[in-house]
């Protein structure tokens, strides 16, 4: 029971780590497919993320020592299944405490999601749930067989022919049911109002100030991954990897020049591209605006980094700065919007920068 429970407990820790990684074109293609930020769907794909890790965990995990595993062959009988059946049945006592029986049910329940997210996010239908759910199913058993792909000199999880059946049985079973669902709020078609602007809400100020956080994260991670990468392969200089000062300054200037060029040129950060965001009406010449819209936000703060450390006071004021703003300034336009006189509107307006308002007779939509 605990290696059940610390399994599952891998799986959504995976699940959440990809989750992260995906977050920011997550966000992006929500926002242009259908015009904002679902809570729902986005549960729905954080929980089709752990699911796929699941089905990883519980099929191949533990991982044994080489040295005492014990070589299994294939089981290759269909009918194998129905035998299990019968002498669960034809057992005394309670059929469903035979382990042959759990076990078959298991592995039904088990795809039974996969069947479910291909009706509701794919949108698609039996058929397609019959084919992925015997393709994953093959494709665990083959890991299986092979001794995950050679890792291992040979299979200790029999490759097991009742097993595709059962899974993909489980996946049509899921399809089935998610029938449920209403039609509107399956697929990933794109909704008729994904192109009309929205009110700018703080909520969505938030998610854009989020995906700058992450994807300035991401882009420091892999400029100071990469610099040390050269210096130990390429340069075979290990004071400087151990050192890693020059690994920590690239992890600091990309991302932030990255960022700089990106709002210099469009005027406009990751996050708000992500979340459908532009400035509007400044009191500055536009480079001039743009430069403060880079400087009163993320890439200030990193700027701030290379003197005095990221706790510095300069930083860590503009860095407070960057948090309170967003919930005290009108549509959370934060510092940049302050200082510019710029204001937030929503990017699929058009250009007269005017701010959307919903109509009289309709509360507006909700947005993240």
């Amino acid at each position: 029971m605990e290696n059940q429970v610390l399994l599952g407990f891998i799986a959504i820790a995976m699940g959440a780590a990809f989750g992260i990684l995906l977050f920011v074109p997550f966000v992006a293609v929500s926002y242009r497919r259908r015009g904002r930020l679902g809570l729902g769907r986005t549960l729905l794909w954080l929980s089709a993320l752990i699911y796929f890790w699941a089905v990883w965990t519980y099929t191949l995990l533990p991982l044994p020592d080489p040295d005492t595993i014990r070589c299994v062959g294939a089981i290759i009988d269909p009918m194998s299944v129905v035998r299990d059946v019968q002498k669960a049945f034809a057992a005394p006592g309670n059929p469903l405490r035979q382990p042959a029986l759990l076990q078959l049910v298991f592995n039904v329940l088990l795809f039974v999601p996969l069947g479910f997210f291909v009706r509701v996010l794919a949108g698609r239908g039996v058929l397609t749930a019959l084919a992925a759910g015997f393709g994953l199913s093959l494709l665990v058993e083959t890991t299986q067989l092979t001794g995950v792909w050679g890792v291992y000199p040979c299979a200790y999880r029999f490759f097991d022919v009742g097993d595709l059946m059962t899974n993909t049985l489980g996946a049509v079973i899921g399809c089935i049911a998610a029938i449920l669902v209403p039609r509107s709020l399956r697929g990933v078609k794109v909704s008729p109002d994904a192109d009309r602007p929205r009110p700018v809400s703080r909520g969505r100020r938030l998610l854009a100030m989020l995906c700058d956080f992450l994807a300035y994260g991401f882009l420091s991670v892999a400029a100071g991954v990469t610099v040390q990468v050269w210096l130990e392969f390429v340069v075979d200089d290990r004071a400087a990897v151990l050192d890693g000062a020059l690994a920590s300054a690239a992890a600091t200037v990309v991302p932030s020049a990255l960022f700089l060029v990106l709002i210099l040129v469009g005027g406009r950060s990751v996050g708000d591209i992500a979340v459908q965001l532009r400035y509007a009406g400044s009191r500055l010449p536009s480079p001039f605006a743009r430069l403060v819209r880079w400087a009163g936000g993320i890439g200030g703060i990193s700027a701030l980094q290379l003197p005095g450390g990221f706790f510095g006071l300069a930083a860590a004021v503009l860095f407070l700065a960057a948090i309170v703003l967003p919930f005290t300034t009108r549509d959370g336009r934060g510092l940049p919007g302050v200082v510019s006189g710029q204001h937030l509107v929503d990017a699929r307006a058009g250009a007269a920068g005017a701010a959307p308002s919903a109509p009289a007779s309709a509360s507006p939509p909700r947005d993240a």
